[in-house]
């Protein structure tokens, strides 16, 4: 699990606001590493080498057996090449040089269990199980019981680093996956739709938050740009609350268009959006608004020159 192979550094999301990533040294003097506890953890590569192979089966026997490991691990061939990276990566875990290098691996560690949906539940109980492992291994090599407990000191707090590493890898790529995904269904929900040559219009429905106000603008003032319409309807019948803050972008989004030479028709006010506007004092400025989504296409339809006309039966 722990030797799973990675792709390059992950690119964070542009939105997320994340510190900068810990350094090696900063990480050692966090969780108290210095030459002395790599020193023992080296001593302890030492002990443990003639039994990596048995403590890989005792590891994967347990893990195969696991409901979140089963899906994964069900082909004979993966699980060899796992066994092998794992044992690759517990080969640089005593190595014990513990360097930017060593650093980037365990991000990258922490960003494939993100990506292939291996939770972080999952990674504790593996690597909990591995420190067990290890310390039982290491105890029947240990020439003593301080040796052996002064070595299980210094391995539990390298994998307390190898822990934290990997915890921020998985929590910056599952956030930025969220990400991705809120912008996915903010763009499903701003969908400016072009309803008749020069004229575009957008019903907006459900909550509308200071986030999704700024995203209805740069979805329009797109849209205009590429269409050169000369009509924007923007049907807020849908809206169900507005605080002042909604309807100030809202009313910013009017004066936008109209900056673009693109003239914005308000339409389906309720009545309790309207009083509320009232109340709450907003300079709607000269906002173009019409009772429903009818009244403004017909308006949209006479600006551009358009006549609709009932045919004769």
């Amino acid at each position: 699990m722990n030797g799973t192979p990675a792709p390059t550094s992950p690119h964070w999301g542009q939105e997320e606001q994340w510190p900068e990533l810990a350094t090696a040294q900063q990480l050692l003097s966090r969780h108290r590493v210095g030459p002395a506890e790599l020193a023992l953890v080296r001593q302890a590569g030492e002990w443990l080498d003639p039994e990596m192979s048995e403590y890989i089966d005792l590891f994967y026997q347990w893990m195969v057996e696991q409901p979140e490991f089963a899906l994964f691990f069900n082909d004979p061939n993966r699980l060899q090449r796992v066994k092998q990276m794992q044992q690759g990566y517990w080969q640089t875990f005593f190595a014990a040089d513990v360097d930017e290098r060593y650093v980037r691996y365990r991000h990258e560690v922490g960003a494939v269990h993100a990506r292939v949906g291996l939770g972080l539940p999952a990674y504790f109980a593996a690597m909990d199980m591995s420190l067990t492992l290890l310390g039982d291994l290491m105890a029947k090599r240990a020439p003593s019981q301080e040796a052996f407990l002064q070595v299980l000191r210094a391995v539990t707090r390298l994998v307390h680093i190898d822990t934290a590493i990997v915890v921020e890898a998985y929590s910056r790529i599952v956030n930025e996956k969220i990400g991705d995904q809120a912008r996915s269904i903010l763009e499903m929900s701003t969908p400016v739709t072009s309803l008749w040559e020069d004229i575009l219009m957008l019903p907006v429905v459900g909550i509308v938050d200071s986030r999704r106000a700024h995203d209805i603008m740069r979805s329009v003032l797109t849209r205009i740009a590429e269409t050169r319409a000369q009509v924007f309807i923007m049907d807020i019948s849908g809206v169900s609350v507005m605080d002042t803050a909604v309807a100030n972008h809202l009313v910013k989004v009017t004066k936008a268009t109209r900056l673009m030479g693109c003239e914005c028709l308000l339409s389906g006010l309720s009545p309790a959006i309207a009083q509320t506007i009232v109340e709450l004092g907003i300079d709607v400025g000269s906002v173009q608004t019409r009772a429903t989504l009818r009244d403004a296409l017909e308006e949209g339809f006479r600006r551009i020159g358009i006549e609709i006309r009932r045919t004769g039966a």
